[in-house]
């Protein structure tokens, strides 16, 4: 099964030292039933995309705690990590967001396949989509706005093996693909 992982650049840096990525609360997203169901196309690559901007915007949503909690040296850049799980125990979520799925543990960094970040030019539309992510949750269309200013920015592709180069260029480096 593949996954798309919400994640930080704080956490694409404690995955390179540990060789294993610890989704928030075993938190992903995949191409699940409901997914399927709500949307409108059979096309699986469509729907992967689905998946990977949930995800996208569950990297936010991480963001804005990081932020409140006084982390601002931490990069205004969404992060979603996309793995091959083939013997992974997942759990569905059909409570959460549509393609919401629960890991029971880790992902070994070995079987990441890429890595998605949005480059330097998103930071200042990331920044305040983070500050409104809540809100727009909540239906506010003024930060659903903001949001969606940061969701305009495509994410910049990268192979799962170049994870540890990425991380050390930092988070100015540019894109290997987009």
């Amino acid at each position: 099964m593949r996954i798309y992982v919400p994640a930080t650049w704080p956490m694409l840096q404690k995955t390179v030292s540990s060789q294993k990525l610890e989704p928030l609360g075993g938190t992903a997203f995949a191409l699940t039933p409901k997914l399927r169901e709500v949307h409108t196309t059979d096309d699986d690559e469509e729907l992967e995309y689905a998946a990977m901007s949930e995800a996208a915007r569950a990297s936010l949503r991480l963001l804005a705690v990081e932020f409140g909690l006084g982390e601002d040296g931490t990069p205004a850049r969404r992060v979603v990590v996309v793995a091959d799980l083939d013997d992974a125990e997942v759990t569905l979520r059909p409570d959460l967001d549509d393609g919401v799925v629960r890991l029971a543990g880790p992902v070994p960094v070995d079987v990441i396949a890429a890595v998605h970040v949005d480059l330097p030019e998103a930071e200042h539309a990331v920044r305040e989509a983070a500050a409104a992510v809540d809100k727009a949750d909540l239906g506010d269309l003024d930060a659903e706005f903001l949001v969606g200013e940061a969701e305009d920015h495509e994410l910049a592709w990268y192979e799962g093996s170049e994870l540890p180069f990425l991380v050390e260029l930092g988070p100015g480096s540019g894109s290997s693909e987009d």
